[in-house]
């Protein structure tokens, strides 16, 4: 009975004349890109072209009008108003809470799951359980009306501050889950041993916490933030958007729909994404600032 000896070489020569093998993860990675370029680059690709071709004049038209307007390049500073403050608070409100329950409790997994109801609920439902209690005629300010402690009603809806409360409470949860997702993976012997070197409670904060957290801030800040720059439900449910409240997606939505101008709305769209991508170049730039050694703080 014979026996059949094959050596190396001839193993890879056999390899290389079946041809290179192609990788099972760029196979698995076709779908995802097909995704991405069919959903997302192309759509953007095409508005972007769409914004060049005005229906009126040349093709920076879309543009120049968008600027010489009064009622859509202020949209702007408005968008900026309503969504700065509302990420700067939910970040405010997620820091300290996320550092309190950063070590595994029943309180942590409890929290965790109320916080995520506003998640599930979307801003619409949130803007109508706003105007049943918030409102002028609402619970609360019936109450407080009833007992004699105000004589008016409270006006928290159809204006600034009811869209400001609406973007906190559907995006301090999301705030909230990210920073503590950050914060729980710094390894907390690190805070111990600058205890033992004489470091309070707020210095470990300021000096071990704080550096290692700032990249996972600077990202929750622009997640946050692009979140509540699209902002529109809540704008139009529970603002003026004729006024104080006249966001740029308002303005985009008018465009399209209302004056049925798509070139316009998508110039406005375009503006919308560059304001945004200024915002969180800016925000990524400045963690810096706080640390420039390893961003990792791991237990592993």
């Amino acid at each position: 009975m014979g026996v059949s000896v094959t050596t190396a070489g001839e193993t890879v020569h056999a390899r290389s004349r079946r041809g290179p093998r192609i990788d099972p993860v760029y196979v698995l990675l076709t779908p995802a890109t097909l995704f991405m370029l069919l959903l997302f680059v192309y759509p953007f690709v095409y508005g972007l072209l769409l914004s060049f071709e005005p229906l009126r004049g040349g093709w920076l038209s879309n543009y120049r009008t968008f600027f010489n307007s009064d009622r859509l390049w202020p949209t702007i500073l408005t968008t900026l108003k309503i969504a700065g403050p509302a990420t700067a608070i939910n970040l405010a409100m997620a820091v300290p809470l996320a550092y309190r329950l950063r070590v595994k409790s029943r309180y942590q997994k409890w929290l965790t799951a109320i916080l995520v109801v506003p998640i599930t609920l979307g801003t619409v439902l949130i803007a109508d359980g706003m105007l049943t209690y918030l409102g002028p005629k609402g619970w609360m300010s019936q109450t407080l009306q009833a007992i004699h402690l105000i004589d008016e009603p409270v006006h928290l809806t159809h204006n600034y501050i009811g869209v400001l409360i609406s973007l906190v409470i559907s995006g301090f949860p999301f705030v909230f889950l990210l920073v503590l997702s950050y914060i729980t993976g710094i390894d907390p012997v690190l805070a111990r041993a600058a205890g033992t070197l004489g470091a309070n409670p707020w210095q470990q904060f300021r000096y071990v916490y704080l550096p290692l957290l700032s990249p996972g801030l600077a990202m929750a800040f622009c997640l946050a933030f692009v979140q509540a720059f699209s902002v529109y439900p809540s704008a139009v449910l529970l603002g003026a958007p004729a006024g104080p409240t006249r966001v740029i997606s308002i303005a985009a939505y008018e465009a399209a729909f209302e004056q049925y101008d798509a070139p316009l709305a998508s110039c406005t769209a375009m503006i919308m994404g560059i304001v945004q991508l200024v915002v969180v170049g800016a925000a990524l730039g400045l963690r810096t600032l706080f640390y420039r050694g390893p961003v990792t703080g791991g237990k592993g």
